[in-house]
């Protein structure tokens, strides 16, 4: 089965040798996303709140040109560079997921690229019908 790269403009180009998102049929998997602003690659802000709606928005839009959408995400890992922000990012991620509820991981970690206070990542299937 081919696996197929994905790139949209809609986010931030890889910082790295890596793809937004490869497609495995059924599965997208969507690389981590910081929270940048795709059209400047800067940081949305310096704090949890803008990087983590800027984040959850560049996963959408990698979901959205994968032919994916939220409803479909299976599983996300968030990477957070200091626990104490878990309220804040929870808070955005739940009214982002709405009432769709993925596997989750939340895990601390001492650095992330580009000083990032968080990086979030995500599995989905392929949409089988109309995605939102």
């Amino acid at each position: 089965m081919p696996i197929i790269s994905v790139q949209t403009d809609r986010a931030p180009a890889a910082i790295g040798p890596y793809s937004q998102a490869v497609i495995s049929k059924p599965f997208v998997f969507v690389s981590g996303q910081l929270g940048l602003i795709p059209e400047s690659s800067d940081l949305a802000g310096n704090d949890i709140t803008a990087q983590t709606s800027q984040a959850l928005e560049n996963l959408r839009q990698i979901l959205l040109a994968s032919g994916s959408d939220v409803h479909h995400v299976v599983s996300v890992d968030a990477y957070l560079t200091d626990i104490a922000n878990f309220s804040i990012f929870n808070s955005i991620y739940q009214q982002f997921f709405s009432d769709h509820r993925p596997a989750r991981a939340v895990i601390e970690v001492s650095a992330l690229p580009r000083n990032a206070c968080i990086e979030i990542r995500c599995t989905a299937v392929l949409c089988t019908d109309d995605c939102a």
